[in-house]
């Protein structure tokens, strides 16, 4: 009797460490698809951003001030960070996508910055600032 009990303490730790483990497993997975769904929202309100800043250039409204402002609270309190090269700065691929060189400058240097680019939390583009870039 004493080894089938020993079995089965032996049988039931295993249970509770597999049931451990998987508890812990699907926590993370669900952590990561919550990341995954944040990430793809974002995504999708960059644009509706984009626009609206580009409104404000031109029309200089307060209303539409705050309303970009909320936008870019919001997307720095998700994790989202801007992108945003200055004349001068040295092109990084893993950060800008060239869309023109144009000549003059020093090379491999930022030109101009055509729209800002942005950087979730863990690192991730979003999307590349897309960039004019000195020639060589």
């Amino acid at each position: 009797m004493t080894k089938k009990k020993t079995d089965y303490k032996e049988s039931l730790a295993r249970v509770l460490a597999d049931y451990d483990n998987f508890k812990k497993r699907t926590e993370t997975e669900r952590a990561m698809w919550i990341e995954f769904s944040s990430e793809k929202i974002l995504m999708k309100l960059i644009p509706v951003l984009d626009n609206f800043e580009q409104a404000l250039k031109h029309l200089n409204d307060q209303g539409l001030g705050i309303a970009v402002s909320e936008f870019a609270r919001v997307f720095a309190e998700e994790g989202l960070e801007p992108i945003e090269p200055k004349v001068g700065d040295v092109y990084n691929h893993e950060l800008h996508e060239v869309i023109e060189t144009v000549a003059g400058g020093k090379s491999n240097t930022i030109a101009e910055t055509i729209l800002k680019g942005w950087k979730y939390k863990t690192g991730k583009v979003i999307r590349f600032a897309k960039v004019k870039v000195w020639e060589k």
